[in-house]
């Protein structure tokens, strides 16, 4: 389990509860302030439900069911491994060089990562350098342009959060003015107003965009992991040296990354 962002969600939800409830003259926590001056049904209607709305008209139904499932892989350990990519395909090329291309094939049959296979298959089937490059290359672009619409899902949520909220504000306002000739509505009339815009932020700053950059990083290691495969792949069907496809694909690595592949690395050749 990938903790950062349920440390995130629950730390940030405990430091507003902090500040709702602390009083400072007292040194107390006073909890029953939050039922009392924080919750407002139609507020959250408005403000929740309107965004929700809003962003699910933006996309397809399916989409939209999706992206509510990939909510959760915030908190789920991705199994994308730089590092491990690299010696697999260095064994890869070690195997390739001592018994042939054809010998990946059975090597393919202990590889659980599909696009690995895939490529594997496709080289040993002698399939030309460019075309297996086109067909890889064709699979990341699918893979990235359904992560970006998961992504944006939250981004476009997150913009529509406060929108909302400003729209909740309007009304309250509206309102509050209606019964200005009653001096004791004007406060609660203006709490429950500002109340639609704090909802507003909390949904786009403690759940969007943590949310959307998260799977951001997630696509981003994802997607480095697969150009190492498609780069370390083509580089064995060249029959390059195990060594030179371990320096080539080291660069896709930060220094201190590198360092631990070299002192494990299985790498080698003749």
């Amino acid at each position: 389990m990938d903790i950062s962002s349920l440390i995130g969600l629950v730390v940030g939800i405990l430091m507003m509860i902090f500040g709702m409830t602390f009083n400072q003259d007292a040194r107390t926590f006073q909890f029953y302030v939050i039922t009392e001056s924080f919750v407002d049904i139609p507020s959250i209607l408005i403000t929740l439900g309107g965004s929700l709305c809003g962003v699910i008209g933006c996309n397809k139904l399916a989409d939209t069911i999706n992206s509510f499932k990939a909510f959760a892989l915030t908190i789920k350990e991705q199994k994308v491994d730089a590092a491990e990519a690299i010696r697999n395909i260095i064994n890869l090329s070690n195997i390739a060089r001592k018994e042939g291309l054809l010998a990946l094939e059975e090597a393919a049959n202990n590889i659980e990562d599909e696009f690995l296979k895939k490529g594997i298959m496709l080289v040993v089937d002698g399939t030309d350098p460019e075309l297996v490059r086109g067909i890889l290359e064709t699979d990341l672009t699918c893979i990235e342009t359904r992560h970006k619409t998961v992504i944006g899902f939250y981004e476009k949520w997150g913009a529509l959060g406060p929108a909302w909220g400003m729209i909740g504000t309007l009304i309250g306002l509206v309102k509050m003015l209606k019964d200005l000739s009653d001096i004791n509505s004007i406060g609660p009339n203006m709490a429950v107003a500002l109340l639609t815009t704090f909802y507003g932020s909390v949904i786009a700053n403690w759940i969007c965009e943590p949310t959307a950059s998260k799977l951001k990083v997630n696509n981003d290691q994802e997607m480095m992991v697969k150009e190492i495969t498609v780069e370390g792949l083509l580089s064995i069907q060249a029959g390059e040296n195990p060594r030179v496809i371990e320096e080539k694909l080291k660069s896709f690595l930060a220094p201190s990354v590198r360092e631990g592949l070299n002192e494990g690395s299985g790498g080698g050749g003749e």
